[in-house]
């Protein structure tokens, strides 16, 4: 069920002072996978030994230096080593979750003030003098990953550099938004909340889209570009069969497993959708919660951490119809990169596009991949393309953003206007 609505202040910064963190989500499925790790290596541990060749590439050559020293030992001791070794893993394991639970650390900003309202979703300004921003975040995760701290904001940062920063906070959707479709939001909300940036500052805005709110911004810019300025696309996915394009077909081919959700809560719910991410790296959570419990609690490592994880785990249900639109559509048909993604039947062709544009594209980004990233860039006419040594979210808070990203992004957006 979505979250109660309300207005926008103490309860958007989650967990509360009092509030028990519950990640990461969904914890059944992670705890399930690290105790499978355990059992899958014991019982694949008799193949193992005798020289089994199903090994990954990047494994293969050290099996093959194991395999002499494997045939050699004695297979229950073995055996019991192999299990301990897991067993101390999966205790590693909830040793970082247990510390990720008790850190003391809670988001240290407000909210932005609310200048304008629709529904649940809200436009907050974030003050600064120089050109005006509106920033599209993904419709499944909360817009303050790009204020995520005093110490990690991209917002608060452009507002001291000469910039008039706007933040779309979509909020969790309700009953009208549960009925929303991509056409509702791209025509109806986002481009009402562009008509309200304009009337608000005067001129025309420059709109930035990160990740999905990529996509959504680049429809935007085409059926509105009179109000805007420039296009700034950070991580914004394009061409969803490049690089890795059996993942994104076996993504949609769970849209009929999802149905049944679907239909009944008219949203697909955040553990659903983390489960979904959860496929891109089964045991990643578990690499990451380990290597937690080993750092110290105190450092700015790990306050990252712990708001990281805070953001991750406060995400917010998708629209029954834009999670088939997205399964199905663009996950499935590839309709972006094929031309026939339309949104208020218009043709979203970004070759037509003729706005100043910058695409900053993370080389290390395991959900949107460079290339379906560089194809949007490349399509585009007037467009700056940007690879950075970074990851999805690091682009965004990373400890390198600054160089990386913020200002590279700042010193564009002063050309623009």
């Amino acid at each position: 069920m979505p979250a109660p609505q309300g207005k926008t202040g103490p309860m958007t910064q989650v967990p509360a002072q009092g509030r028990q963190r519950l990640g990461p989500r969904p914890l059944p499925l992670h705890l399930g996978l690290a105790m499978w790790q355990v059992t899958s290596s014991s019982v694949a541990l008799p193949t193992s030994s005798k020289g089994w060749d199903g090994w990954k590439p990047g494994l293969a050559a050290r099996a093959r230096s194991l395999q002499p020293e494997l045939a050699a030992a004695n297979p229950e001791a073995l055996g019991r080593a192999v299990i301990a070794e897991g067993l101390r893993r999966f205790n590693r394991l909830l040793a970082g979750i247990e510390a990720y639970r008790r850190h003391p650390w809670r988001r240290d900003v407000a909210d932005a003030p609310a200048v304008w309202r629709e529904g649940s979703t809200v436009l907050r300004d974030y003050g600064g003098v120089g050109p005006s921003v509106l920033f599209v975040p993904s419709l499944i995760n909360r817009a303050y990953i790009l204020d995520l701290s005093e110490r990690r904001s991209l917002l608060r940062w452009l507002a001291r550099q000469g910039v008039n920063p706007w933040l779309l906070d979509w909020g969790y959707p309700g009953e009208a938004e549960r009925r929303f479709g991509l056409d509702d939001y791209i025509a109806g909300r986002l481009a009402r909340a562009l008509d309200a940036a304009v009337e608000l500052t005067g001129g025309k805005v420059i709109v930035a889209g990160y990740c999905m709110g990529g996509l959504l911004a680049l429809a935007l810019a085409r059926l509105r570009p009179e109000g805007i300025a420039g296009l700034a696309l950070l991580a914004t996915p394009w061409d969803f069969h490049a690089g890795d394009g059996g993942r994104a077909r076996t993504l949609a081919a769970l849209a009929p497993a999802l149905e049944p959700q679907l239909q009944l809560f008219g949203v697909l719910p955040v553990d659903s959708l983390q489960m979904l991410f959860a496929g891109l790296d089964p045991f990643g959570i578990q690499r990451k919660f380990e290597a937690f419990a080993a750092i110290d609690p105190d450092g700015e490592r790990a306050r990252l951490f712990v708001a990281l994880e805070d953001w991750l785990n406060d995400g917010i249900p998708l629209a029954a119809p834009v999670a088939r639109e997205c399964l199905l559509d663009w996950y499935g048909g590839n309709r972006p990169a094929q031309g026939e993604w339309t949104v208020a039947g218009a043709p979203v062709d970004p070759a037509r596009l003729d706005i100043p544009a910058i695409a900053l594209m993370p080389a290390r980004d395991r959900i949107v991949p460079p290339e379906s990233a560089a194809a949007l860039a490349a399509s585009m006419p007037r467009c700056r393309a940007l690879t950075v040594a970074a990851g999805h979210i690091g682009m965004v808070v990373g400890s390198g953003m600054k160089k990386a990203v913020w200002e590279p992004l700042r010193d564009w957006i002063a050309a623009v206007q």
